[in-house]
């Protein structure tokens, strides 16, 4: 079925639960032979439809922290980060629950050393930012991006939207989406095996690209 007749199966008949659901775009890949690094996709796409559950953004630095305590979900001072390099598994556990993170680059050195391999390993080493840089701006916008990563797995799955938004803005989100990977592709289209929509915890429904 189309995405509109997806979405709409999928808002009567899904299940109610006591949370709001994410909904999910997954894109079987085919034909991409990903032990060729152009093959990989990497990729941060922002969203043109707001979010009704941002990501979230944490900010290391002293400076950063005190500037942008207001807006970034997560502060962490230079004094808080040698902390944790006594305890990684706290910082781990911390790293899991922000998507983005903005560093001041003095601190990108010891963080890659200490933290590098599981920020690494999940997407999330920092972007370095200069305390005088207004990253007002850039954290919102980080808020309302998501990031898709093909390495290993000729699989996408990534949230655009949620089910108290509105069908259209999900659908602007679909679009955005699926039009920034079909021009990633080599043969745009030919490379999809399959697109399916989901919520967090509903069936599966098929999408017809056609």
């Amino acid at each position: 079925m189309k995405v509109q007749e997806a979405l709409k199966y999928l808002e009567e008949n899904s299940k109610k639960r006591n949370f709001i659901q994410s909904v999910e775009l997954i894109i079987n890949l085919k034909g991409l032979d990903l032990k060729k690094p152009e093959n990989r996709i990497k990729e941060e796409i922002y969203l043109p439809a707001k979010l009704t559950k941002p990501r979230k953004v944490g900010v290391i630095g002293t400076i950063l922290s005190q500037k942008y305590k207001d807006v970034a979900d997560l502060t962490i001072t230079e004094e808080q980060l040698n902390e944790y390099i006594n305890d990684k598994k706290k910082f781990k556990k911390m790293v899991k629950q922000v998507d983005y993170f903005l560093a001041e680059p003095q601190l990108m050195v010891k963080i890659t050393k200490e933290f590098g391999k599981m920020m690494g390993g999940r997407g999330k080493i920092p972007k370095p930012l200069p305390p005088n840089t207004d990253a007002k701006p850039l954290i919102e916008k980080l808020k309302n991006t998501v990031r898709i990563n093909v390495k290993d797995n000729p699989l996408i799955q990534v949230v655009i939207g949620y089910e108290d938004m509105k069908e259209d803005d999900v659908l602007k989100n679909y679009d955005t989406v699926l039009n920034t990977v079909l021009k990633k592709l080599p043969n745009g289209l030919q490379n999809i095996r399959s697109v399916y929509i989901k919520k967090t915890m509903s069936p599966v429904i098929q999408v017809d690209l056609k």
